[in-house]
Order: structure tokens, then sequence, then C-alpha cells
């Protein structure tokens, strides 16, 4: 591709393919795994807004977490599908960091809720007469102010640190502007910025994640000292679909962000930054709502009073003619 063509404040988003015959296909996927991804999340908040029995501390939770999910996918599918359906695959300087700034901010909050979900975990299995107080409302908007201002500072350094770099290249291997993909165009030497993603990152990462771990091992130890296999089973669903997302969202973001440079693929990595920034938000919420019996009653609720309703209109319209 020609840089000359490019303005000295832009960059090139490539995309995942720059083959023509995928675009439709890419297309076809982004918009479909968008639209899941709204509609899934946005149910799980309408139901948690409407329905009395979800207003407790885990499914509050859940709704921003659902919030996030939106925010995370709004970030970058919308830019993804407009280059792949104009062909226009530029992105200015400030909106590329912009992008930048906002997608970490929102991708690491997502690691915090899933910490602070994991706490409501212990609490409900290991100190269940304490729950009230641990999961208080004041401890639950303490811990999330608290997590906002972390993931925020995070992605000031991170966007501060990649947008002062010298760049002899425009051209981003990418569908979206994200750090590793912005170092490897650099002029300089980027080693301390490499190793400043893998400390600062690291602990913003994994210190979510070994809390949810040390979290875990505990109420794997006090489900173990439940005197009946169905006890156990019947406690560990309750944990069930949070352990589920908590693998799959870590297991791609420690791959993008946590191994050496030496392993660096183009294709590997935009593959694993579309499980992590695609696939994971969309499945959130139906892995919520397919394995928790509290979602699916309050679907059948939702979905049984619109039915009577549609029943009564219908009713009430044949009675007028």
């Amino acid at each position: 591709m020609d840089l000359k063509n490019q303005t000295f404040r832009s960059f090139t988003l490539l995309g995942l393919s720059e083959k023509p015959h995928l675009r439709l296909p890419l297309f076809s996927f982004f918009l479909v795994a968008y639209v899941l991804c709204v509609l899934g999340n946005s149910l799980m908040i309408m139901l948690i807004l409407t329905q009395s029995q979800l207003r407790t501390p885990m499914y509050i939770l859940l709704g921003n977490l659902s919030i996030v999910d939106i925010c995370m996918t709004s970030i970058t599918i919308p830019r993804a599908l407009c280059s792949l359906l104009t062909e226009n695959m530029a992105i200015s300087f400030h909106g590329c960091f912009a992008q930048l700034f906002l997608f970490h901010a929102v991708g690491n909050m997502d690691s915090f809720l899933l910490a602070i979900m994991a706490l409501d975990r212990y609490a409900a299995v290991c100190q269940p007469l304490r729950y009230a107080t641990i999961m208080s409302k004041r401890t639950c908007v303490g811990l999330l102010i608290s997590s906002w201002v972390v993931v925020t500072l995070h992605s000031t350094l991170f966007t501060a640190m990649t947008s002062t770099l010298p760049y002899c290249s425009w051209v981003i291997h990418h569908y979206f502007c994200d750090v590793p993909a912005m170092l490897l165009l650099s002029c300089t030497d980027t080693y301390p910025q490499q190793m400043t993603v893998f400390i600062e990152g690291s602990l913003i990462v994994m210190g979510p994640m070994l809390f949810i771990l040390g979290s875990y091992i505990l109420i794997i130890r006090d489900i173990m000292k439940l005197q009946t296999s169905k006890c156990r089973r019947g406690t560990f669903s309750t944990c069930s679909s949070h352990l589920t997302v908590v693998i799959l969202f870590y297991s791609s973001v420690i791959f993008m962000y946590f191994r050496p440079s030496s392993l660096y693929s183009v294709t590997y990595d935009q593959v694993i930054s579309v499980v992590y920034s695609v696939i994971t938000p969309m499945c959130n919420p139906f892995i919520y709502s397919l394995r928790n019996k509290e979602v699916k009653g309050a679907v059948k609720r939702v979905t049984q009073c619109c039915r009577e309703e549609s029943l009564k209109w219908t009713q009430e319209k044949q009675f007028e003619d």
C-alpha cells in the first residue's frame, strides 16, 4: 500500500484481511456478532432493571458488565464495519488514540468487574451470614468507582506512552488501534514501552486474576466440605457461569499481552483480539442466561407477560371491531 497517499496525521487500519473476497464474510460476521452482543446485553440490563428478583449485588454487577461489553464492541466494531463497507480504512491520529484509550479503559474494567463478582461469589458461598455486610450497596459502589479510577489512569498511561512515539509507518495491521500493533510502527527501540506494558499491564490484569483465583480456591475448599455430591454440584453451579466467563476472557488476554515479542504473529494476534473484544462480550449474556436458573426464570416471566399483554390487546381490538 502506498503511504504517500496517507496524510501525516492519519493511520490506515488494514483490518483482518486485505483480500477482497473476504470482505463480505467478515462484514457479515462482525455485523451478526455486534447485533447479538447489543441485543443480548441489552436484554440482560432490561431484566435486571425490571425484575425485582434480580436486584441483588451479583446481578447489579452483571448489569455493569453488560454495559461495559456493549461499550467495548461499540468502540471497535462499527468502525470496522464502516471500513469493510466503504473500503475507507483511514483513521485520524487523534481518533486512533481515542479508540486506544477507550478500549483499554473498558477492557480492563471487564477484568475488575469479574474480580468484584468473584468477591460476591466468595461471600455467598463461604460467608453467607455476612453476605449482606460484605456486599452492601456502599461496598459495591465504592469498588466500582475505585475500579473506574484505576483503569482510567492505566489507559491514560498507555495512550500517552504510544501517542508520543515517532512513527515510520502509518499502516496498522489490525482492525482497531491497540498497543502491540502500534509499537510495531515506531522508528525507535520500543523495549522500554514493551516492558511497561508487561509490568504495569501485569499489575492491572494479573492482580484481579490472582484475586479471582484466590477466591475460587477458598470457594472450592468450602464446597469440598459439603457432605453430599448433590450439594456440592448445586453450590458450585452458582459459580459456573462466572468461572466460564473468567476462563474465556483471561486465556485470550494473557496470550495477547503477556508473551515474548519473539512469539508475535499478526495473524494469531488478530484472531485472539477477536476472541476477547468480540466473541467474549457477545457470549457473556448467553452464558449467564443459559446456565442461570434465576435469569431463565426472569426471561420466562417477561415472555409470559408479553404474551398476556399481546393477547389482551388482540381481544380489545376484536371487541372494538
